[in-house]
């Protein structure tokens, strides 16, 4: 069964960091692009970042408003991608989701339910 279950939302104070996980079963994240996006309420989804799959140049995106903040790895023996979420601010909060994508910046054929992260004083 395909599945991805996203992780490690919660609160947290401006200025400090988040880790999230995105669990793939059913599917080798190495094999698929994976992305990360995020809806605030009111909002557009927003794409957050994306790293390409390991059989393509293994390319690393990531939107403007958290370049410099936020990085993407993955990890194939947990079959895990996590986002590293550093100084964060209050206008990241939102659900963030991750997806299995055709490639970086392609459709998406699969993703989670998301995860809360809400970044207040």
């Amino acid at each position: 069964q395909v599945q991805v279950v996203e992780s490690g939302g919660g609160l947290v104070q401006p200025g400090g960091s988040l880790r999230l996980s995105c669990e793939a079963s059913g599917f080798n994240v190495d094999e698929y692009a994976i992305g990360w996006f995020r809806q605030a309420p009111g909002k557009e989804r927003e794409a957050v970042s994306c790293i390409s799959s390991g059989d393509g140049d293994g390319s690393i995106f990531y939107g403007d408003s958290v370049k410099g903040r936020f990085t993407i790895y993955r990890d194939n023996a947990e079959n895990t991608v996590y986002l590293q979420m550093n100084s964060l601010r209050p206008e990241d909060t939102a659900v963030y989701l991750c997806a299995a994508l055709t490639f970086c910046g392609g459709s998406s054929w699969y993703q989670g339910q998301g995860t809360q992260v809400t970044v207040s004083s």
